[in-house]
């Protein structure tokens, strides 16, 4: 049974899904996306959650994009072919070792990677937020379908700035200040 609907700090961490160029460059949503990933990606250092990075196969698709890396503080991507991050070799290890019940997704893309994500670590157990402002497909119609077929599997669509003053909690501290910046 859930705790709360709402995305706590000392259970929540980030999960950035397949941010590399060739596949930004293509998103409808190209700016907006990467705009509010680096939000996300600051917020989450601010608030201290763990961020797990993922690469859809590196060797042919590239590293996660400057834009976005730059902000991800050198985390080592987690490479892989599967279309779900659950499905490939290593991830559910790497997840389990960060002890968190819930996952904040972002990235792209949203009716592929991002969708078939959410449906697994909802399968496992996990509560699952998706920003929808910081998740992309190549066109507005699978977008939205990714993010239909989530919500309906038990995900919570959210927003980057519905996220980021939930798992804040409360104005009038340091954080609240640093992370105001980031949405202004």
């Amino acid at each position: 049974m859930r705790e709360s609907n709402l995305l706590q700090p000392d259970k929540t961490g980030l999960l950035v899904i397949d941010l590399q160029q060739p596949l930004l460059e293509v998103m409808w949503n190209q700016q907006e996306l990467i705009a509010n990933v680096r939000r996300l990606a600051e917020g989450a250092r601010i608030l201290e959650l763990p961020v797990l990075v993922t690469e859809q196969n590196p060797e042919k698709l590239g590293p996660t994009a400057s834009a976005v890396a730059e902000v991800l503080e050198g985390r080592s991507p987690l490479p892989k072919m599967a279309f779900s991050c659950c499905r490939e070799e290593g991830f559910m290890e790497a997840l389990r070792s960060l002890d968190r019940g819930a996952w904040l997704l972002c990235g792209v893309e949203a009716h592929v990677c991002v969708s078939q994500t959410a449906v697994d670590l909802l399968d496992h157990g996990h509560d699952v937020h998706v920003a929808a402002d910081a998740v992309g497909s190549r066109v507005r119609a699978n977008w939205e379908a990714g993010l239909e077929r989530a919500r309906r599997a038990g995900a919570i669509i959210t927003t980057t700035e519905m996220a980021l003053f939930e798992l804040l909690e409360r104005a009038g501290t340091d954080q609240f200040r640093a992370v105001q910046r980031l949405i202004r």
